[in-house]
């Protein structure tokens, strides 16, 4: 089967899945009103220094102010101060540019840098940089040379200062192709440190290609043979686009008109919803469990219905290879990043460890985000983590549930007529009422004057007062007044 990109458009959001044989591998979501910031180039005034931290905080314009650690400073602003002290570098009320890496996250501001990348189809200019270089991608030797050498002679000629870093999209592209990429970056980073030497801090200098068309400029190398787009007004920009950087892949931008929506079609909006939920069933009867928190990813793998055959070694190991290749594609499908913890079902064997552990590592090579792994620790646990850009699936599509305020739980009815009755002790010492009114939830009350009811009417004697109740349809299980009367 042939691996697809899709590009859903409606003018609130844009949405891109990106389909390997048949298979949902990610999803990648823009909407209108909260579109990501990373690759966005401001200029942002520094507006607290934390040498403790050896960061600072700078306001670029945004709700909350952006955090630059002394490690993303680019080398030549870190050669000015001999101990490597922040305070030494910035200093408040100092205007820089700055761009950012991560888009704000929860209750974190957005990450920066000022080793800033501007990238293209084929290469990534660093003004800040020192040398050229090639993507690690590239295997070939010669390749790699002739990249380079092209590379340090564009460089020469127009006595350009920083950097170009040839993308893996540059392999086997032509000399004349590779120039006019140079040449238009450096133009962009001219037309951008111009503006910047005359702005007013919070000033946005360069703002990054919309989704659709950074998936042309980033995704188009992958082996996708087909590019849909179900917006003719976005077929048009994109075909115009491709055009003038990458002409090779217009011919892979198709326009979709179908009466049936494209998602649907490819079955994109079912493994949304699936990748939503907390369970993953494998195939074998398995499944995994996905908790995200704030610290970190926890995902448990249980064998479930799956008995195996000839032995539990077996069944387990089986298991966990089955595993290893889901959990791949459910990190890129939702995004997860940070620390991520994989409770495998523990293994005997220490070559069914190393198996399952290759076996993750191979299908973790597709990914585009970078990642580390662990080995298998003696508990069964690989640590790994895994660079987070911007909010996973999960944080863009949903919010914290009002009833449980994101515990994912509920306190049980029983628990709450408790706390119930350990307020009414504390009001009517307190205030020395003799009628009370009680609103809670439709199966808070019913418990209340069903299988509470010997224990209220106790309450009631032993304090001497009137308790009457009130279901309120509105009320969450947990929520509960009492009113005085």
């Amino acid at each position: 089967m042939s691996d697809d990109i899709l590009i859903n458009v409606t003018p609130p959001e844009t949405r891109v899945a990106i389909v390997e044989n048949g298979v949902l591998q990610e999803v990648l979501i823009e909407r209108r009103r909260k579109r990501g910031l990373v690759g966005n180039v401001y200029k942002g005034k520094v507006c607290r220094v934390l040498p403790g931290m050896q960061a600072v905080f700078v306001d670029i314009g945004l709700e909350r102010a952006a955090f630059l650690h002394i490690a993303d400073l680019s080398a030549a602003e870190r050669d000015k101060a001999p101990g490597d002290e922040i305070e030494q570098i910035l200093y408040e009320s100092q205007e820089i540019v700055v761009q950012v890496v991560k888009d704000p996250l929860g209750t974190k501001g957005a990450r920066l840098t000022t080793d800033i990348s501007i990238p293209s189809v084929y290469q990534v200019y660093m003004p800040n940089a020192k040398s050229c270089g090639v993507s690690q991608r590239i295997e070939c030797e010669r390749e790699r040379g002739r990249l380079r050498a092209c590379l340090e002679t564009f460089q020469k000629e127009h006595g350009a200062t920083g950097a170009f870093i040839a993308r893996t999209a540059a392999e086997g592209i032509d000399e004349a192709a590779l120039r006019a990429d140079m040449l238009f970056l450096l133009k962009l980073w001219n037309s951008i440190a111009q503006r910047g030497r005359t702005a007013k801090y919070k000033t946005l200098l360069h703002e990054d290609l919309p989704l659709g068309m950074r998936v042309l400029r980033d995704l188009h190398r992958s082996k996708a043979e087909k590019i849909r787009v179900d917006s003719r007004e976005s077929y048009n920009r994109m075909i115009k686009f491709a055009r003038e950087f990458v002409p090779e892949i217009a011919p892979m931008i198709e326009h979709y008109s179908g009466e049936r929506p494209l998602f649907d079609l490819y079955g994109v909006e079912d493994e949304i919803q699936k990748a939503l939920e907390r369970r993953v069933l494998l195939k074998s009867g398995g499944y995994l469990i996905f908790d995200q928190t704030e610290a970190m990813t926890t995902v448990d793998v249980n064998t479930g219905a799956f008995v195996g055959g000839r032995n539990l070694e077996e069944t387990i190991f089986k298991t966990n290879l089955e595993a290893a290749q889901a959990i791949a594609r459910q990190l890129r499908l939702r995004n997860l990043g940070g620390i991520i913890i994989i409770d495998f079902i523990d293994m005997q064997d220490e070559d069914h460890k190393q198996q399952v552990l290759q076996a993750l590592e191979k299908s973790l090579e597709k990914d585009h985000a970078k990642n580390t792994l662990s080995e298998v620790s003696s508990l069964g646990l690989v640590e790994m983590t895994r660079k987070r850009t911007r909010e996973s699936l999960e944080h863009t599509l949903c919010e914290p549930c009002p009833a449980c305020g994101g515990r994912g739980v509920l306190k049980t009815a029983e628990t709450v007529c408790l706390e119930i009755f350990r307020e009414i002790i504390r009001e009517v010492r307190q205030y020395n009422v003799q009628e009370l009114l009680v609103l809670a939830s439709n199966e808070v009350v019913e418990r209340l004057l069903d299988e509470e009811a010997d224990m209220l009417s106790e309450l009631q004697s032993f304090l001497g007062v009137q308790i009457k109740f009130r279901a309120e349809a509105q009320y969450t299980q947990e929520q509960y007044d009492i009113v005085l009367l």
